[in-house]
């Protein structure tokens, strides 16, 4: 069975109201998509700085390491 394909009127009021609508829609997206891309980039700033104290830690415990070493273990004098 075909299906027919019948018009559809829509009162101008309406029409204009639906454009204005899809209009705000799009520049909410717009929005939306800006403060993704934000989000992103502060969440790629905090990685870094996670992984730099990360590394920093590991550096203190590393010379901790040393030191009890240094300290503690018998010495040829």
């Amino acid at each position: 069975m075909e299906k027919k394909e019948v018009p559809v009127y829509v009162k101008v009021d309406d029409y204009k109201d639906i454009l204005e609508i899809m209009e705000l829609i799009k520049q909410k997206i717009l929005e939306t998509k800006g403060v993704l891309q934000k989000l992103n980039e502060l969440k790629n700033a905090e990685d870094t700085e996670l992984d730099v104290w990360g590394n920093e830690i590991e550096e203190v415990e590393r010379k901790m390491a040393f030191i009890d070493r240094t300290l503690f273990e018998p010495q040829d004098v």
